[in-house]
Formats: C-alpha cells, structure tokens, sequence
C-alpha cells in the first residue's frame, strides 16, 4: 500500500513517493533546493514543481547557492522569460536572495533547518486528515529563517521541507516505504 497522494497512475509522482520523499536528505546544495522548490511550490500543486524539476536545476544552475548568489538583474529577466519554470518574479528574487543568505549562515544549513527537527512520533499516522499543515516546529523554523534574512518561506511550506527531507515521517500507517524509525543506521533526529 502507498499513501493516497502517491498511489497515482503518474509514474513521476509514484516514483517520487516511493523513493524520495520523506528519506532524510543533507548537504547545503540539496536543502538549498529542497527550499527553493518548496517555496516555487507555494499556491500550485506539487506535481507541477516536480515535472519542471530539472528546468529548474538548469535554470538555476544546479542549486548552487555559490552560484545563484552572484545571479544579477539580467539573471532576474532571464528566468521570467523561461517559460520551462515558474516565472514568479518574488519567487525568482527570493531563490537569488535566499543563496546570498545560506552562504553566510552560522551554522550551516544542514545544522540549521535539521535542528528543528521534531521528535519522532511512536507510530505513524493513520489517516491523510491526521497529517498536520504546521507544527510548533515547523513555525519556529519559519521564525528563525525569516530572522536570519531567507523569504518566501512560511511555516507550512517548513512543514512541507520537513516531510519531503525526512524530518519528519508523514509516511501513514501500512505505507511499505520504510520508516527512519526502523532504520538503525538513521540520523532522524529525536530530542
């Protein structure tokens, strides 16, 4: 069985349930897109993001935030015209700002997004409507990433990052997809 969302006749969508989401994902670059593509997510359905996915990393040159930070005005208008993505001039602007934040973050943010990580619940849930929008945790996240200069990233679109990265595990109850509970080898946090 698969949660509803992912038992889909799309096989990108079915794919990405099956062997991406919720799986603990690390390392600056990787959460740098994780975060941009939560927020170009903001108001659309998911599988939108996900079929424009590599337009997006070739758009915005791997999720190199080395790289995105140094994008200008000219980078700006080119991306708006790129009708391969979501041409949102705040999202765009956002993505180029949040890069020049991420560089300078202290700790960095693989530390950073994963110290908000909740406390592993003792079992999964059981229903799509158990599964919570926000989360006290996913609110101070959002909290501390607007303070530290990031945009466009609001408390359930923190929730959303949370799911997709494994820090938390929105699998419901009789989904085959493993649980980080289960997994000895895990680095899901619990505190």
């Amino acid at each position: 069985m698969r949660c509803p969302w992912g038992a889909t006749d799309d096989d990108l969508y079915r794919a990405y349930h099956d062997t991406e989401w919720g799986r603990e994902l690390h390392g600056r670059d990787a959460l740098y897109e994780r975060l941009c593509l939560e927020a170009f997510q903001s108001g659309l359905a998911w599988i939108t993001i996900l079929r424009k996915r590599e337009n997006f990393r070739r758009a915005f040159a791997g999720f190199d935030p080395t790289i995105v930070a140094a994008f200008d005005s000219a980078d700006t208008e080119r991306l708006m015209q790129d009708s391969s993505i979501v041409r949102n001039r705040a999202k765009i602007e956002a993505a180029i700002g949040n890069a020049r934040v991420i560089l300078d973050l202290d700790p960095d943010l693989d530390s950073l997004l994963w110290s908000f990580a909740p406390t592993r619940r003792p079992k999964r849930l059981d229903s799509i409507s158990d599964v919570p929008a926000v989360t006290a945790e996913s609110t101070a996240m959002a909290k501390e990433l607007k303070r530290r200069g990031l945009r466009f990233f609001g408390p359930t679109t923190a929730y959303a990052l949370m799911q997709a990265t494994g820090m938390v595990d929105d699998h419901l109850t009789g989904c085959w997809v493993k649980s980080p509970n289960t997994d000895s080898s895990s680095r899901y946090r619990s505190r």
